[in-house]
């Protein structure tokens, strides 16, 4: 490549990276996605372990984001080992239906939603909003499931 050859493809390799940092600019700034951070987990998984202590309820509690993926979990002092298992698909059941389980469960006999699998139809699981964005899942398990729910509740109810 000799030197005239080089300094064109230098200078059409520039230009093409002005043009497009200057669409770039131009160009709407997108919406920023609302996250579930940590410490928004902890303050919900304190505010759901607060109702269980108020109870006397021992149970199981975990917190994920929008995806799914855990960021806290709490298993009580005299929880089931099992409830362990139901809280963790009672959350991932939130997240694929972006539905509280107990209204997933009634959409499903009623017909109007598709089976997850392994998913729980029983209360207990809620979506975590900001605004009117989902940004994660509470499952709780341990009690009667009415009671899950009110543990799960509380803590979604912290997210603002």
């Amino acid at each position: 490549m000799n030197r005239v050859t080089l300094l064109r493809a230098t200078s059409w390799l520039l230009s093409g990276l002005l043009s497009a940092a200057t669409i770039a600019a131009q160009a709407p700034a997108a919406t920023p996605v609302q996250a579930l951070t940590y410490e928004m987990a902890v303050q919900a998984i304190d505010a759901a372990e607060a109702e269980a202590r108020k109870n006397k309820w021992n149970v199981t509690i975990v917190v994920t984001d929008a995806a799914g993926v855990p960021l806290v979990l709490r298993r009580l002092t005299g929880a089931s080992p099992r409830s362990y298992e139901i809280a963790t698909r009672k959350a991932a059941t939130v997240v694929a239906t972006k539905l509280a389980t107990s209204t997933y469960g009634e959409q499903l006999k009623a017909g109007t939603v598709k089976e997850v699998p392994n998913g729980i139809t029983f209360a207990g699981g809620v979506p975590v909003m900001r605004g009117s964005e989902f940004v994660g899942a509470i499952g709780t398990s341990g009690v009667r499931a009415i009671e899950d729910e009110q543990i799960s509740k509380a803590g979604a109810a912290a997210i603002k």
